[in-house]
């Protein structure tokens, strides 16, 4: 594929970017990473020194030792602090998924932390197992499957956004000129960053999704990418994460491009999706699915201060709000409503549409109906087209679409308008005729729809833990019977992770992001959010409901002489058995794991 929109798109300053991989070199002294190019020249290498914890850059002048322990990384992630001390994060193993503009694009594989300390004689025991636990959560965060990073290609960033800057934002280093709403290692580079000389080392990660196909149209060879960019600013898990805060950011925000490549041609189409953009609150209390709550207070703000930023950034807005119009969900509808109502916006247009009422009995043709009604705002919108290195065509606003969750219906909903953009692309650049569509395209058509049903799955596992609902829908056109099958199944686990793993993930990316900093002294001189107590009940109610129910078995399967004392004791244990159960649900929220660390920063109650 030519690169011939790659100055005016991708390329950020690329002097000391055209590194292949990383040595590190590990003594008993230092950490020092000496970068590998493809020239004759030695380049200057990072040191740091563990016990004073002093970095520098410094020329490579054979400092490095024999007797150091030497292994290629891949880039450093960053830095974190924890009671230890500090920790080195590098990627030691990456795959490539393809290339933007000729940059290949990469995807953490594998991580590696090293501590600056060589022992942990310094702590005491108390304090070993606390920083035993903050390792348990780092390591649950760089287990996320999904963490994206290029050294020559912003990928930060959309194509039209790359191309509307100045020449001075391109020869900034990719960490300064990186979307801060998307580089998910920003926290844990900070120490790096402070030193303008280690810029080359400061690799911004993105976490989401990044597919690179190579298809064919008509037999036309093309080039389809989907990049989905999950926002940190109210980062968390599904229940412990809903709603705006204060400054406007709302939870589970995600912005999705759509880049179609044919010769000379690059076209790209951006949507967002983002939680519902008022005060509320859907807390996990072991209901299969607990009542989403709008709470008492003056939303507007919050709400004006979310689509100014969303104006600014990206033009007009139509909200699709998918959610129930009629039950639970009412009130979310209700309040949303009223308030963009009162906000009178002349940039936001508001379509509600009831997903689950409009295509019940499995009737998904109606989303035409939705599609008609957004037609003209389609079609208003355009999208990002550049030839060569002239922009013909601009997008001048988004659908910002919201279910819930912003995951299932959403997803649906944003493909759709996807592949009709796509077509729209396709006969403008005359791939396509005007009398053929996208789906005979039987091979590209297969691309598209499980590349959008693969965005669906991850986007969900990262915020609800398991792949997306209806997905059966995206990639095969078609509603089924295996399709509902599989999202009973997947509602299950999600009932399980959602409950009893959450609190911990919130944890995790609270840790990772900067939203909690551990304190040097914690767990000698302060105490720590992770020893934070339990109600009595979790542990009282758990063990009465097994005992009883245990004695309830035992006086089933035991025979006893006297029947009537049998039937007593049957009933006696299966009544407490009952009492029990009934007290565990009655107080869910006790049973629930909640986050420790940063949950206060996400409340507003």
């Amino acid at each position: 594929m030519p690169s011939f929109y790659l100055d005016q798109a991708g390329r950020g300053n690329l002097i000391g970017f055209s590194l292949f991989f990383d040595t590190l070199h590990i003594t008993s002294e230092k950490l020092i990473v000496e970068p590998v190019v493809g020239t004759e020249e030695r380049p200057d290498v990072l040191v740091i020194d563990r016990v004073s914890q002093e970095i520098t850059l410094q020329s490579n002048n054979g400092q490095i030792p024999a007797s150091a322990i030497s292994k290629n990384i891949y880039g450093l992630m960053g830095i974190l602090r924890l009671v230890a001390g500090p920790y080195l994060i590098v990627v030691t193993q990456r795959q490539n998924v393809g290339t933007i503009a000729g940059q290949p694009i990469w995807k953490v594989v594998k991580t590696e932390v090293i501590s600056y300390k060589r022992t942990l004689t310094h702590l005491t025991e108390r304090q070993v197992s606390l920083n035993k636990s903050y390792l348990a959560l780092l390591d649950v965060m760089l287990n996320t499957e999904n963490f994206y990073f290029s050294a020559t290609y912003d990928l930060t960033h959309t194509l039209q956004r790359l191309y509307n800057t100045s020449p001075d934002f391109h020869s900034l280093a990719l960490h300064e000129r990186a979307d801060q709403r998307f580089a998910w290692n920003s926290h844990v580079l900070r120490e790096l960053t402070q030193q303008p000389e280690l810029a080359k080392f400061c690799m911004p990660m993105m976490l989401g999704y990044v597919s690179i196909t190579n298809s064919f149209i008509n037999n036309q060879r093309i080039s389809y990418i989907l990049i989905s960019r999950r926002c940190i600013y109210r980062a968390g898990t599904r229940f412990n994460v809903r709603g705006v805060d204060m400054q406007g950011h709302v939870a589970n925000f995600v912005e999705t491009e759509q880049i179609f490549h044919y010769e000379d041609n690059i076209c790209s189409f951006v949507q967002t999706r983002g939680s519902i953009p008022i005060f509320w609150k859907q807390k996990a209390d072991l209901k299969r699915l607990p009542n989403p709550v709008v709470l008492d207070t003056d939303h507007l703000s919050a709400f004006q201060k979310h689509f100014d930023q969303q104006i600014y950034t990206y033009g007009s807005q139509v909200i699709v709000n998918l959610v129930n119009q009629d039950g639970a969900e009412k009130c979310l509808e209700n309040t949303f409503s009223q308030v963009i109502t009162t906000a009178q916006n002349k940039n936001i247009r508001y379509e509600p549409f009831d997903f689950h009422k409009e295509c019940k009995k499995m009737r998904w043709d109606r989303l035409s109906i939705l599609l008609d009604r957004l037609e003209p705002d389609r079609k208003r919108f355009g999208y990002f087209y550049q030839q060569q290195s002239q922009v013909l065509k601009t997008q001048t606003g988004v659908f910002r679409t919201n279910c819930v969750d912003c995951l299932d219906r959403t997803n649906v909903v944003q493909s759709l308008l996807a592949s009709h953009v796509l077509y729209d692309q396709c006969v403008a650049l005359g791939i396509l005729a005007s009398d053929q569509d996208l789906q005979s395209q039987t091979k590209f058509d297969n691309v598209f729809k499980n590349v959008w049903a693969d965005n669906a799955d991850i986007i969900s596992k990262e915020y609800a833990g398991t792949g997306a609902l209806k997905t059966d829908f995206t990639r095969t056109g078609k509603r089924t019977q295996k399709g509902m099958l599989q999202d009973g199944f997947n509602s299950a686990i999600r009932y399980i992770k959602n409950n009893f793993q959450d609190g911990n993930r919130q944890d995790a990316m609270d840790l990772f992001l900067g939203n909690y900093l551990v304190e040097e002294n914690e767990g000698l001189t302060t105490k720590s959010p992770l020893e934070s107590d339990r109600d009595w009940k979790y542990y009282a109610v758990p063990v009465i409901f097994v005992v009883a129910f245990s004695m309830f078995v035992v006086s089933i399967l035991l025979p006893d002489e006297h029947l009537s004392e049998q039937m007593m004791y049957v009933l006696f244990w299966g009544m407490a058995s009952l009492l029990s159960m009934g007290t565990i649900f009655m107080y869910g929220i006790v049973f629930v794991d909640q986050p420790r660390l940063a949950v206060a920063k996400f409340k507003m109650e």
